[in-house]
């Protein structure tokens, strides 16, 4: 994708930035679902990228907000989704991060997670591609990433009452942080939507 283009944004189209910001955040997820598939080094490297990324579209972003009079959401609205937005790759990458440091290796559960994490990413995504023309539609699909949100936390509890069956203590807290790495990542998806939710709410 052109960077370039995606910065080149119009001024003032807010529905355009956000989008740009999560279509790189989707991006990034997308890679943390394969390397926990792979484990390979080089996608972990992509998925360090597409944050880095995202932080400059962040940054644009907000920028923007600064220099505009009008905005055609709430303002705090605009800048309290692009964080939540971006509290979802920054939540990718330290997972990815702290699985090199720490050399632990992808499991079942860790894939699953980034699996749902992944499908509740995309929603939010739909959601701010529909929310200026069409916002009920939009907010059928925050309802969809809150309930996948539910689906994570479901499998953190499991994948913590298994790593508590084990003697590895050292292990246990290894991964025990990947886990709730991956579970905030998920709760900042749930905090997205509830954004959307009252965008939807303050426009009909």
């Amino acid at each position: 994708m052109d960077l370039k283009k995606l910065f080149r944004a119009k001024p003032n189209n807010f529905y355009e930035l956000l989008g740009n910001q999560i279509k790189k955040t989707v991006e990034g997820v997308d890679r943390l679902k394969e390397y926990m598939e792979t484990g390979d080094s080089a996608t972990a490297e992509e998925v360090d990228k597409r944050e880095r990324e995202a932080d400059e579209l962040r940054r644009i972003l907000i920028d923007e907000l600064l220099r505009s009079f009008s905005t055609p959401i709430d303002r705090e609205d605009i800048f309290c989704l692009s964080r939540a937005i971006d509290d979802i790759i920054d939540y990718a990458t330290s997972t990815v991060d702290e699985m090199i440091l720490l050399k632990v290796a992808p499991d079942g559960r860790m894939a699953e997670m980034a699996e749902k994490l992944t499908k509740g990413t995309r929603e939010i995504m739909s959601a701010i591609e529909r929310i200026e023309r069409n916002p009920h539609i939009a907010g059928e699909h925050a309802v969809r990433a809150k309930q996948i949100e539910n689906d994570v936390e479901k499998i953190y509890r499991k994948a913590i009452v298994e790593l508590f069956d084990g003697n590895d203590f050292i292990a246990i807290l290894k991964k025990r942080e990947i886990y709730r790495h991956l579970s905030n990542a998920a709760d900042r998806c749930d905090e997205a939507a509830n954004i959307i939710a009252d965008i939807v709410v303050k426009s009909v």
